[in-house]
């Protein structure tokens, strides 16, 4: 049966969400084998396992910490060289980017970002995205050499599917271009103890309408009461409301969550093209002509001050 390379994003060992959704995916190509490398790689092997990776390549050298992403790269074309894959799948973070394009160049083939479905083809897997600020849906493969597609989190379900996960120590031989960038400091996020914006199930963001930084403690206290992660409009991150970490927009970061709640956002196009492939989208806000309304699935006219903390104050009811 044909195999499809899976790249494991983990940190320390603990395998990141998308990577099991990748795992999903590559079910419905083929076999699953996973490439786990640095630090912690040989602790990924039992998690990939339980999710479908019928072979597990492990490598783990200093130069995966110590220089940017051509060590990782260089690992990745090894493994091609090892497995023959139909296809390589990455998460769409932007270091996964990076590599993805880097490989492909590497490969000769082409490169698919920010895919949110995948599905088997009579030549080649068929990616699905959403383009030009999620205006357009197209379906799209690559017609030269291996695919490698990036796959946006929350694409797909994690689903448990028990297989051998036979671990394989993986050869890789690093260049001199491997060691060209050296990473001189890391310094830790700062952790609000919310889930990740991109990978969160569900994000609660506020907009212009939240009129103020201090006001945005109605945005949190709903996120928090659903275990979502917050994120905002441009506007408000240009009027320094919040930080612009947590932008959703074009030029901000782009989410694709299974529950989006916007409030007080307008629903300009730059905001839409970061959340419109939100599962289930959800709107407050009191001007009854605005744009977010012909997006949403559920919309409510009224005053975010009002509504939002009644719907805080009832889901924590219903938890409690």
């Amino acid at each position: 049966m044909a195999e499809v390379l899976v790249y494991v994003d983990h940190v320390d060992g603990a395998v990141r969400k998308p990577t099991l959704e990748l795992l999903t995916l590559a079910r419905r190509l083929g076999e699953p084998v996973a490439v786990a490398l640095g630090g912690g790689a040989a602790e990924t092997v039992a998690v990939l396992a339980e999710h479908g990776a019928v072979r597990v390549l492990t490598a783990d050298a200093s130069e995966f910490g110590e220089y940017l992403v051509v060590p990782k790269v260089e690992a990745l074309e090894a493994a091609c060289g090892v497995v023959s894959p139909v296809a390589v799948l990455l998460p769409s973070s932007a270091e996964a980017k990076e590599i993805a394009a880097r490989l492909a160049v590497r490969l000769g083939s082409g490169v698919i970002t920010d895919a949110v479905d995948l599905e088997a083809g009579d030549q080649g897997p068929v990616a699905t995205q959403a383009v030009f600020a999620a205006s357009y849906t197209t379906r799209s493969r690559v017609s030269r050499g291996v695919p490698v597609v990036t796959v946006k989190p929350n694409s797909a379900p994690v689903e448990a599917a028990p297989a051998a996960g036979a671990v394989e120590v993986l050869a890789v031989s690093f260049s001199e271009r491997a060691t060209g960038t050296k990473v001189v400091s890391r310094t830790p996020r700062e952790s609000t103890g919310r889930p990740e914006l991109t990978e969160a199930a569900i994000v609660v963001s506020g907009g212009r309408g939240v009129n103020g930084a201090e006001n945005f403690a109605v945005i949190e206290a709903l996120a928090d009461s659903l275990g979502a992660a917050v994120g905002a409009s441009r506007a408000a991150v240009d009027a320094g409301w919040y930080p612009h970490t947590n932008q959703v927009g074009q030029t901000g970061k782009s989410v694709s969550p299974q529950l989006y709640i916007a409030s007080g956002i307008s629903g300009a196009i730059q905001h839409r093209a970061g959340m419109q492939t939100s599962k289930t989208i959800v709107a407050v806000n009191k001007d009854a002509e605005a744009p977010i309304f012909d997006l949403v699935d559920y919309g409510v006219v009224g005053d975010l001050f009002d509504v939002v903390p009644q719907l805080t104050d009832e889901i924590n009811a219903r938890k409690g």
